[in-house]
């Protein structure tokens, strides 16, 4: 297993591993993403107190889940490469921050649209809207912090320190509308047992949770090959695949 492990972090090991998986994940993702949204927004019925309006979640779901389960692997990422001084997990985690940003900020905007309707207002400092946008400025002050240090290990250390400090909002962000009185909507799909959703509003829901799980992954896999020759421009073996592009030299 740990051979397996130490080959996985090995850079030029990834890279390939990278290139074969990321066609197949995007092409895959976009493929359950078109069958998904059919599902959600043409054979799913309307809910009987939201009307059409309720079918923004079909955006508005996948991206809040994402937006937290991308920043619990950066945190997983940053940690293992503080820990084990493991370049390629700073890399996977400073390749993730962007596209975790994209999605926060697709759940508060969805989010805001459907408040106006149901609440009246597209704002409320909800805990669960407070904890998200709070989550949002986490992930630019991330950003913000690797990008003040020209010393890519200063930035590693100094971003990774941050991304494992920050992932205590990601259970309050979870519990918020258990702990506290809220306005957000509580738990739906999460009560295997009797989901709080018909069938046919919930198979499309949790085909499109897959489907941008893996656009995400697709996504990720693109912007670390490019951290890594980044990193790696220097070595030899980023100059001999280089070397061995069409065109090159």
């Amino acid at each position: 297993m740990w051979n397996w492990f130490h080959k996985l972090a090995s850079p030029p090991h990834f890279y390939r591993l990278a290139g074969i998986f990321s066609p197949w994940m995007l092409w895959s993702s976009l493929i359950l993403i078109a069958i998904g949204t059919y599902g959600g927004l043409v054979l799913a019925p309307a809910d009987y107190q939201q009307g059409e309006g309720f079918r923004i979640i079909y955006v508005h779901v996948p991206s809040s889940y994402l937006s937290t389960m991308i920043y619990a692997l950066m945190a997983v990422t940053s940690g293992i490469g503080l820990i084990w001084r493991i370049k390629l997990a700073h890399a996977v985690a400073a390749s993730a921050a962007p596209i975790g940003a994209s999605f926060t900020a697709v759940s508060l905007l969805t989010g805001m649209l459907w408040g106006k309707p149901m609440w009246g207002t597209y704002w409320e400092w909800d805990p669960r809207l407070t904890s998200e946008l709070i989550l949002l400025f986490i992930y630019f002050g991330y950003m913000s912090l690797r990008a003040s240090f020209e010393d890519i290990s200063k930035a590693d250390r100094a971003g990774g320190l941050l991304a494992v400090v920050g992932v205590v909002n990601l259970p309050i962000i979870h519990y918020s509308v258990i702990w506290w009185s809220s306005l957000h909507q509580g738990p739906s799909i999460k009560k295997l047992d009797a989901p709080s959703i018909s069938g046919d509003m919930l198979w499309p829901l949790l085909l499109l949770i897959a489907a941008s799980t893996l656009f995400f992954g697709a996504l990720l896999l693109y912007r670390v090959r490019a951290e890594v020759l980044d990193r790696e421009h220097n070595s030899r073996w980023v100059q001999d695949l280089l070397g061995e592009m069409p065109g090159a030299g």
